[in-house]
């Protein structure tokens, strides 16, 4: 078993097929069969079911995806950080996100990373928070975004922004950004939530609690296009940061009102992984990503800690 098969056996699993990861490695099917044949044959277990339409991992192919994944990462990454000791930031980083930050930071970041360092490849990597904090964990991602506080999370962390939510519904609401309503009359909306895994769902249910108002729930959508779809439409209501809904608010295709008595706000936080220092590629990279949290707080999107919190 060597890097080049444990290399294919994860491209073939993510692409489903053994053309596209052939296309993808640029390998000829043959030489890329033959490694998988070469893996299975040590594994003593087939990996993959073949079929039609293309290769679906066996129990113990989704076994061996889910144990390789940080150990592949982090020798990808010595490798990286030995390339870049000629001088430039190099190698790739995967940074965890939560929907809602990702529609704002996602496009601004990897442009930052790609004019600044142009030998480091960003991958975001969109998750709720049980995933996000799984993912950083076992190494699968360098570091991830989180909802705090930070004493909440056995994780090296820090401070990133925090942010109040608001009520977003449909154009012709009534929902205004001067006139504030309470959560008590923003809770008797039919409202539409992720459900209990997303930890938006939890801030919102946590203030609700704490009030004692209770929520009508109409519907879940753990997509955030399709939360952001179902209030469009005129479906129900959402509570939301405003910053990631600030083009459909621009556009008139969704009304928002500040929450009050209670307000309500996210805390986002930075987590590391628990037994290895950042590399060079993963420090610029947090470095420009402290940058745009600092441009969204000068523009009043957010409230940013200090770097030294």
């Amino acid at each position: 078993m060597d890097l080049r098969q444990l290399r294919s056996f994860r491209e073939i699993a993510e692409a489903g097929s053994l053309s596209r990861a052939a296309d993808r490695l640029r390998l000829a099917q043959p030489a890329l069969s033959r490694q998988i044949r070469l893996l299975e044959a040590e594994a003593g277990l087939a990996l993959f079911t073949r079929h039609g339409r293309g290769m679906d991992l066996t129990e113990a192919g989704r076994e061996l995806l889910a144990r390789i994944g940080g150990p592949m990462r982090q020798l990808e990454r010595a490798i990286g950080e030995l390339r870049a000791l000629s001088g430039a930031v190099a190698g790739q980083v995967a940074l965890g996100m939560m929907p809602t930050v990702a529609a704002v930071l996602a496009g601004p970041l990897t442009r930052r990373v790609a004019q600044a360092h142009p030998e480091v490849s960003l991958r975001i990597v969109e998750g709720y928070t049980g995933h996000l904090i799984e993912w950083v964990q076992r190494g699968a991602t360098d570091a991830t975004l989180l909802y705090g506080t930070a004493a909440d999370l056995h994780l090296p962390v820090r401070d990133l922004f925090v942010e109040s939510l608001v009520l977003a519904g449909p154009p012709g609401s009534g929902l205004a950004p001067d006139t504030p309503v309470g959560l008590a009359a923003a809770a008797r909306r039919p409202l539409v939530l992720p459900s209990r895994p997303h930890g938006l769902r939890a801030i919102v249910e946590a203030a609700a609690t704490r009030a004692r108002i209770p929520l009508n729930l109409r519907h879940e959508a753990d997509s955030f296009l399709v939360l952001k779809d179902l209030v469009e439409c005129g479906l129900g209501f959402a509570i939301l940061p405003r910053s990631a809904i600030a083009r459909e608010e621009r556009e008139g295709r969704i009304a928002v009102a500040p929450l009050v008595r209670p307000g309500i706000r996210r805390q986002v936080v930075l987590a590391l992984p628990p037994d290895r220092a950042p590399g060079r590629a993963t420090e610029a990279v947090l470095g420009l990503l402290a940058q745009e949290v600092a441009d969204r707080a000068r523009e009043g999107v957010w409230h940013a800690f200090p770097r030294s919190s």
